[in-house]
């Protein structure tokens, strides 16, 4: 019910600003990425730097451009992004989300593959909670009968 929720936000019409660019967030466990993006060259840039420097492992950079490569307009949107929280996993899961609600902002058409493909959907997995005499939540201390 939770990512219902989260995806109605991608659905509302999301219209360009002055400078021709169409915002939107993205979140993934406790990271929140705001995205713009806007027609251009495919430069893509993450808290002031580079992708690749951002995300210096491959399979993450991957996963931040992924909604990009699938719709076939990565060299046809500049984006930028801010990400704040979390750790990188999370965070180029945030950029996944952000991107794909503001790809389908911009483009009504690409809304059906982006749904299709999960990526309007807020992936609601969280970290469970220590409980109390374990180390962690689930993991329980050696068992000795005698």
């Amino acid at each position: 019910m939770e990512h219902l929720k989260e995806d109605s936000a991608c659905r509302q019409s999301i219209k360009a600003d002055r400078k021709g660019r169409f915002y939107s967030t993205g979140r993934r466990k406790s990271a929140v990425a705001r995205v713009w993006i806007k027609p251009g060259t495919g430069k893509f840039v993450v808290n002031g730097k580079n992708l690749k420097d951002y995300f210096f492992v491959p399979m993450l950079k991957v996963l931040a451009e992924l909604s990009l490569k699938i719709t076939e307009k990565l060299s046809c949107y500049d984006t930028v992004c801010v990400v704040k929280g979390g750790g990188l996993s999370g965070q180029a899961g945030a950029l996944c989300h952000g991107i794909s609600c503001a790809l389908a902002g911009s483009d009504l058409s690409l809304r059906p593959l982006l749904k299709k493909e999960g990526f309007l959907t807020r992936d609601a997995r969280r970290v469970e909670r220590k409980k109390p005499g374990k180390p962690k939540a689930r993991k329980s201390f050696q068992f000795s009968k005698r």
